[in-house]
């Protein structure tokens, strides 16, 4: 089965599982809202890559009335529920709302020469390759306003065995705690065998070399962790 598949056939049930299969979810995208340093009545540009039902980018939408969001996925279905939340949600929702259906990581980000004053991405990116990783945010980069922000909600890889085999028994007890079904469970370890997960600093690192200004994070709960940075101003050239 195809990725668009896999994420065609689980939008219907998409926004709660995420909820049941990520500890503390609040607090983690809350993170990528509290440390978006724009005044809300700013009118942003937002690119949203592997938007999902974009549940992000609506919390994003409320919080930033003037902002335009456009929602890049794979998955077709991924796409109409956003539509549909976006329409429910807001009024007139759709007309701040741009969807594309492309694969992110092989095409060009849309765009054009003025840039989005934000990028964000949420449990997308560490499905990449590390040298796709390392791609990935040379595109945003390219992507963002000078003054930009990436921000990037997503996985890290324990620094070393001990630590990762920690995530991993935090993450099964916290997810059983929450009630999900040892057979949703086996369903998410088969699919948890794809992801390329890269630590925290080497995420970091990469976005450094991207040519990100202030690089931070501002947020870690075991494997789950919010972390980005600044596209800068371009220097003005003195002429001696």
């Amino acid at each position: 089965m195809s990725v668009e598949a896999v994420f065609d056939e689980a939008a219907r049930g998409y926004d709660r599982a995420r909820r049941m299969l990520v500890p503390g979810l609040d607090d983690f995208y809350g993170a990528v809202l509290e440390n978006i340093p724009f005044g809300r009545e700013k009118p942003i540009r937002v690119l949203d890559l592997g938007s999902g039902t974009g549940l992000l980018s609506a919390m994003i939408a409320e919080r930033f009335p003037l902002s335009r969001v456009t929602l890049v996925d794979i998955s077709v279905e991924m796409l109409r529920v956003a539509r549909r939340r976006f329409a429910e949600k807001f009024s007139p929702g759709l007309n701040r709302l741009e969807v594309r259906v492309m694969d992110f990581a092989r095409k060009p980000l849309p765009g054009d020469s003025a840039g989005y004053d934000l990028v964000v991405s949420a449990l997308a990116i560490h499905h990449l390759t590390h040298h796709g990783k390392r791609e990935q945010f040379e595109k945003i980069h390219n992507a963002l306003a000078n003054g930009g922000y990436f921000m990037n909600a997503d996985q890290a890889l324990g620094k070393s065995l001990e630590e990762e085999q920690e995530y991993q028994e935090d993450w099964l007890r916290r997810v059983r705690e929450a009630g999900v079904t040892d057979q949703d469970i086996e369903a998410e370890l088969v699919r948890m065998k794809a992801d390329k997960n890269a630590t925290l600093e080497e995420q970091t690192l990469w976005l450094e070399e991207a040519g990100f200004d202030g690089v931070d994070s501002y947020y870690q709960d075991r494997r789950f962790v919010v972390y980005g940075g600044r596209k800068g101003e371009k220097k003005e050239v003195e002429h001696g």
